[in-house]
């Protein structure tokens, strides 16, 4: 099944989250891209990328070429801006990565936590007890190093608040689509009447 990679305008399958994480590395292998090419895969206008530059929420592009760590930076914050303001996404961000535009500080890296993520939220459906998705963010940071004690357990946070933020997010756009169906049908429904 097919489904928008969070955060992005991007489609890949479901049942491979890992297709997500390839199609975003593949975009790299003849090194890093630019603004152009940020805003054609996070469909956000380059005025609000450098904006969000400025205001120090990632480090500023070399060579006005972005890594993979930015790309994953602004897609964590454009997918978590729909359900916190920017300072609380930037806030939840720095709570593993320190300060935003210093990378010397950072517990996990940005494309790490993303594609974490990732695989996370396509297991979304399989996830109806927190029990099941503490045992997944179990086996997903197994592997995990941590710089400092603690550092594991932050990763674990902020992987939930953020797949609670993507599922909420996706509860409220449903939401939203179901009172714009009724609207319409009340409309037809009243134009029916005034006849």
């Amino acid at each position: 099944m097919q489904w928008n990679i969070p955060g992005t305008v991007l489609y890949a399958q479901r049942e491979t989250a890992e297709d997500g994480e390839q199609m975003l590395r593949a975009m790299f292998l003849g090194g890093d891209i630019t603004l152009g090419q940020v805003a054609a895969i996070t469909g956000l206008e380059p005025h609000t990328i450098q904006n969000w530059v400025k205001r120090g929420f990632l480090t500023p592009p070399v060579r006005k070429r972005y890594t993979i760590d930015q790309l994953c930076r602004i897609i964590n914050v454009n997918m978590l801006r729909g359900v916190f303001s920017l300072e609380r996404t930037c806030g939840l961000l720095g709570y593993v990565n320190g300060q935003l535009d210093d990378r010397s500080d950072d517990i996990i890296g940005d494309s790490d936590l993303y594609f974490m993520f990732i695989s996370l939220a396509s297991r979304a459906q399989q996830l109806t007890r927190p029990e099941a998705c503490q045992q997944i963010l179990a086996g997903m940071l197994q592997t995990y190093r941590e710089p400092y004690p603690g550092a594991k357990e932050r990763v674990s946070n902020a992987l939930k608040v953020m797949l609670t933020a993507y599922l909420a997010a996706r509860m409220r756009a449903s939401a939203d689509l179901m009172l714009a169906e009724l609207e319409v049908e009340d409309t037809k429904s009243s134009e029916k009447t005034e006849k």
